[in-house]
Formats: structure tokens, C-alpha cells, sequence
């Protein structure tokens, strides 16, 4: 078990390397958002990067769900809902990772203080909404049948190439970050700490976190938290590279409002 720790923890360092500086972005561009001058966007286009917000939250959430279908674990972020809503299965995941999100959320309270910015709050309906997108695609999906191990790898490479497209959408529409990294960028900003080196460790606590619920909960049998973690941490950064040069044009050009005078 002691391995298989230091492995996940080796993992989960490449992908976050990677997602550092969009991550870092992301939450600059939202602590501004209520300012368009700064910005230099219209209403038009703050309103179509919400409304792309959305959908990648819509998306996210197809891949939270078909990833856990598959029984072989989930992201880090999501590991400890997932062992919850197997554990205390009266509210089901995306009940849990509404109240994960909340916690996270008020966690960036207690560190920022008076330096957390209002902007901030709309990660409450937003986790809301991604708590019902969940929920909705858990019970599309159902209970469908898995015949055999390779059937529930292929669910968790497809569920996480969706997640991918999900964040990769959310990482073009720039307008606000996520609990969980916004929760690091909050102990990155009040340490002084890299946010890299945060994340690392905020995702094997996660890890750590769920594993030990698992061991409690189950007669110190692991559950919840498989192989699909390790996957999903390994491979989520990978997918989104690709899907971010295959996407990111078309992309703006949708949501990317010309100024007026404009001649092409």
C-alpha cells in the first residue's frame, strides 16, 4: 500500500506541473471580472464565456459520472465524494461533491479573509451546478453491464478524455476557477508557496483522505479509490494538451466579440 502511495503522489506531479499556469490564469482573470474595462471584453462575450463555463461543467460532469460507473476509482478531487456516496449512499455523489466543494469554498474564506473577493461566491451556484450535472448523468448512465475488467479501463480512459474536454473548455472560457483550485491558490497566495507544489500535495491528501475514509468505513478494505485514480491523474493533463490545440480556435472565435469598427 506504502507504493502505491508514493506512486499516485509521483503522478499526480506531472499533470499539475502542467495545469499550473493555465490555473494561475484563470483565477486572475476571475478575481477581474467584475470589471470590463479591464477586461476589454463586452457584455456579449463575458456572457458567452459563462455561458461556456456551463457547458464545460455539463461536460465535466459526463466524465465524473462514466468514470465512476466504471468502479475502479475516480480523480483526486473527487476521491473522497466518491467514497462517501458509496458509504452513506442516502445522497449520491454529486450530492457529495456539492458539499466537498462548500467546504472548499469556506475553507478559502477562513485563509483569505478580508482578501477573498465576492467575485469568488459564484463558485457556490456553480458547484450547485455541477453537484445536479453529476447526479443527471448517474442516472442516464443507470447501472449498466460491465463484462469484465477491460470493459470498466476502457470506461475510465473514455470518462476521462471527457472530463478533459470538460476542463479544457473551462480553461477557454477563463472566467473563474474551480473550488479545488481556487482553495490552493488561496494557501499559494497566503504561504507564499508555489502553487505547483500546493497542488501536489493537496491532491495526494485527497488521495491520502479518501483511502483512510475507505479503511474506516470498510474494515480496512480500500474502495472508492482505485487504479482509475492513478489513471485519472496521469492522464487527464495529457488529453487536455491535445484537445486545448485541437480546440482552442474555433473556440474564441466563437466566444471572442470583435470591437465596433471593426474591418477584417
Amino acid at each position: 500500500m506504502k507504493n502505491s502511495h508514493v506512486e499516485k503522489e509521483k503522478v499526480l506531479a506531472g499533470i499539475t506541473a502542467k495545469s499550473e499556469q493555465s490555473a494561475e490564469s484563470r483565477v486572475d482573470t476571475a478575481t477581474n471580472a467584475s470589471s470590463k474595462a479591464e477586461y476589454g471584453m463586452s457584455a456579449v462575450e463575458i456572457a458567452k464565456r459563462y455561458a461556456l463555463f456551463v457547458v464545460s461543467l455539463f461536460i465535466s460532469a459526463l466524465g465524473v459520472a462514466v468514470t465512476q460507473k466504471a468502479e475502479l476509482g475516480v480523480s483526486p478531487i473527487s476521491s473522497v465524494a466518491n467514497v462517501m456516496s458509496i458509504r452513506l449512499s442516502f445522497l449520491i455523489l454529486g450530492n457529495w461533491l456539492i458539499i466537498w466543494n462548500l467546504v472548499l469554498i469556506a475553507g478559502q474564506i477562513v485563509i483569505l479573509r478580508k482578501k477573498f473577493q465576492l467575485i469568488q461566491l459564484l463558485q457556490i451556484p456553480l458547484s450547485f451546478l455541477f453537484g445536479y450535472f453529476t447526479d443527471f448523468w448517474l442516472w442516464v448512465i443507470g447501472s449498466p453491464e460491465l463484462n469484465g475488467y477491460l470493459t470498466r479501463l476502457a470506461m475510465v480512459f473514455v470518462g476521462t478524455a471527457v472530463l478533459a474536454l470538460g476542463v479544457s473548455l473551462s480553461v477557454l472560457a477563463n472566467v473563474i476557477m474551480n473550488s479545488g483550485e481556487a482553495f490552493v491558490k488561496a494557501l499559494s497566495d497566503t504561504t507564499g508557496l508555489r502553487f505547483g507544489n500546493l497542488k501536489i500535495v493537496f491532491d495526494v491528501v485527497c488521495v491520502l483522505s479518501a483511502v483512510g475514509l475507505s479503511l474506516v468505513f470498510f474494515d480496512l478494505s480500500i474502495v472508492g479509490t482505485r487504479e482509475g485514480t492513478v489513471i485519472a491523474a496521469l492522464t487527464t493533463g495529457f488529453f487536455v494538451n491535445i484537445l486545448l490545440r485541437l480546440i482552442s480556435k474555433p473556440v474564441n472565435m466563437i466566444i471572442k466579440t470583435r470591437p465596433a469598427g471593426h474591418i477584417s
